[in-house]
């Protein structure tokens, strides 16, 4: 399972072959039926996790009770809680597998210990956030000034393996949407074709 997590690594930091293995001895694997959850709103995320097999939704459920996804993972991305993570508090997020998956998950503990002991992984966690910060960032601004039509088309673009692999009502709940809307949006640009 870490041959994966190893591949990610390579392309952000260089590691030796021993630093590579202590790194990832702290990992630990864990299988998840489709359906269950990683983690509910009000737990505390204990953990930053590497996706190797499967597909898993990060929401947050409003006032209103409308779902807002606000990213899906799967193979070779991270998941986790980032806010509870590191201030552990409860967290506001549900992290559901859409799939059987599987995931490598380390602890704040560990992490901190490899902070420590392996002094690169500090810069791999760093290019790490600053990835995605620009991702969260250009997210917002399409967000902000992109119509629904245009979100979802660059959705399928950016993403084609992994929209085939989500509902319309998942994929609306991502874009910001409703599913009605959205499957005015699917006939309208069929229409063009």
């Amino acid at each position: 399972m870490t041959t994966l997590l190893k591949h990610n690594i390579s392309k952000n930091i260089s590691l030796s072959e021993t630093e590579m293995e202590d790194f990832c001895g702290l990992f630990q694997p864990r299988k998840i039926k489709k359906k269950t959850f990683l983690l509910r709103e009000g737990e505390v995320c204990r953990f930053e996790g590497f996706v190797t097999k499967g597909l898993f939704r990060v929401y947050h459920i409003d006032t209103n009770g409308f779902v807002q996804i606000l990213y899906f993972a799967v193979e070779n991305w991270w998941v986790t809680d980032i806010d509870s993570f590191t201030n552990e508090k409860p967290s506001q997020l549900f992290i559901e597998a859409l799939e059987d998956s599987e995931v490598l998950l380390i602890t704040k503990k560990d992490k901190e210990f490899a902070y420590e002991n392996l002094p690169k992984i500090e810069k791999l966690f760093r290019v790490m956030t600053q990835k995605t910060h620009v991702a969260l960032q250009r997210r917002m601004i399409d967000n902000l000034s992109k119509t629904a039509d245009q979100r979802y088309i660059d959705f399928i673009e950016k993403y084609p393996q992994l929209f085939q692999r989500l509902t319309n009502l998942q994929i609306a709940a991502y874009l910001g949407i409703s599913h009605e809307f959205l499957s005015k949006i699917r006939k309208k640009i069929s229409g063009k074709k």
